[in-house]
Formats: C-alpha cells, sequence, structure tokens
C-alpha cells in the first residue's frame, strides 16, 4: 500500500491515488485534493456534494452512483458538472477521501 503526505498527514493511496482508508480523511486534506484537480476553492456546494459521498458511502458500503446522486441527494448532473468538471464523480470522489466509484473506468 503506497503512502502520500497530503495536509501534513500521511494516508494510505491506491496506485490512481485515491485514498483507501476513508477515516484518514479531513476537510484539510480535501482542500489540498481539490487543488490537486484544479479546484481552487471549495463552496458550500462542493461540501453539499462531498458530504453526502461520505455519508451514502458510509451508509450503503459503495461511492454512490450518478442516479442515485440524483435520485436521493437531489444533486442535479449538471451541478456536478460545473463544481467537478471532466470527470465529476471520480474527482468528488477523490475529494471525498473515497476510492474510485466502480461506474467509472
Amino acid at each position: 500500500m503506497a503512502q502520500k503526505t497530503i495536509a501534513g498527514k500521511t494516508v494510505d493511496v491506491n496506485e490512481e491515488g485515491y485514498m483507501t482508508d476513508p477515516s484518514q480523511w479531513t476537510r484539510e486534506i480535501a482542500a489540498e485534493l481539490a487543488k490537486e484537480e484544479d479546484i481552487a476553492k471549495l463552496t458550500e456546494a462542493h461540501w453539499k456534494i462531498i458530504e453526502f459521498l461520505r455519508k451514502d458511502s458510509d451508509e450503503k458500503g459503495s461511492v454512490p452512483s450518478f442516479r442515485r446522486l440524483n435520485k436521493v441527494g437531489g444533486i442535479e448532473t449538471k451541478v456536478m458538472y460545473d463544481l467537478f468538471p471532466g470527470g465529476p464523480l471520480k474527482k468528488a470522489s477523490r475529494i471525498a477521501g473515497l476510492t474510485k466509484p466502480s461506474s467509472c473506468v
């Protein structure tokens, strides 16, 4: 298992840079990961999505799909693309300290 130092904290990551232990995640780590994904500052809208992803993933045991984000989270696909351009579910999941969604290649 690889490790990476993010926001001064050493965390476990896989070969694609996704955290493998969500309990190591912090909001400070999220802010640094966002910068790596070319998102300069996380807004309240970003945090709403990140918090939904973490809560739902914790409850269900996997990262929610786009469909679940729409139906259960009330998050529109267009909003995801606006906030996390160029691979919204992958980027949001990485920033949230979760594994790569199984629906993403």
